[in-house]
């Protein structure tokens, strides 16, 4: 039985398994299997490694985007410009182990935001500094979209929008708007970022990663405005079957 999984904490919120379940029963495959492993700390990786039998790859999620660089034994090019993993292609030969970190988030959002947004868009403002945000960034990058990046904990860097100092002037300067942080997720409900909501105009959307629950507090915000909203469950589709495609031929 060859075996996918999920790494990350918490994992109580993933849709990953009755994805891929869905997935082997529409392809008819009865010999692949997806587990999740939740470990509270990214040390335990190896250990999950050696002792699941037939493992061929794992998903990365919050909060090991970055962590679980240091335990790959190369990156992509994608995943070492974007400087994030949210695969791990796992290949055990022999007494050999290669542990290949991919990065399939960046073209998951891009299709994703493609098949929504208008070409009009100019300007983006990101939610969060995180390995998402920067698998977002390097699809804005291809997509010429120019980016702000803000985050709650900004840590002096000068690059950053220091998010209690955005006006609502500026605020309205962004037509599209992405969380890239687990706020919104039904264990982080009570947090909202602190963005002028009233300056929220109808020509923005707003577009978060989070996918459980489907609409998050943020989205009813701007939804509410008059903004277009969009979670990230067709991302994590696209990304997901971006994975599968590199290890369906084990």
């Amino acid at each position: 039985m060859k075996t996918l999984g999920l790494i990350g904490f918490p994992l109580t919120h993933s849709f990953s398994p009755s994805y891929f379940a869905q997935k082997f029963k529409a392809l008819n495959i009865t010999d692949w299997q997806y587990l999740l492993f939740e470990l509270e700390n990214i040390d335990l990786l190896p250990q999950i490694i050696n002792e699941t039998p037939n493992l061929v790859g794992l998903n990365v999620t919050i909060p090991y985007k970055e962590k679980v660089i240091s335990y790959c034994t190369r990156l992509t090019s994608e995943a070492q410009k974007i400087g994030a993993v949210n695969f791990l292609e796992i290949i055990k030969m022999n007494s050999q182990l290669e542990i290949i970190g991919h990065n399939t988030d960046w073209i998951g959002f891009s299709e994703s935001l493609q098949q929504w947004y208008e070409p009009s868009i100019k300007n983006a403002l990101i939610l969060g500094n995180g390995g998402a945000a920067k698998a977002i960034i390097y699809s804005l990058e291809k997509l010429k979209i120019p980016y702000k990046i803000t985050a709650r904990k900004i840590e002096n860097n000068t690059d950053f929008l220091a998010i209690h100092s955005i006006s609502e002037k500026e605020f309205q300067t962004f037509d599209l708007i992405i969380n890239c942080t687990p706020i919104g997720t039904f264990n982080h409900k009570e947090s909202l970022f602190l963005l002028p909501f009233n300056a929220i105009q109808h020509y923005q959307f707003y577009y978060d990663l989070v996918y459980n629950p489907t609409e998050t507090e943020m989205m009813k915000i701007f939804a509410n405005k008059g903004a277009k909203v969009k979670n990230g469950y067709e991302m994590l589709k696209i990304q997901a079957d971006e994975s599968w495609n590199v290890v369906k031929a084990f």
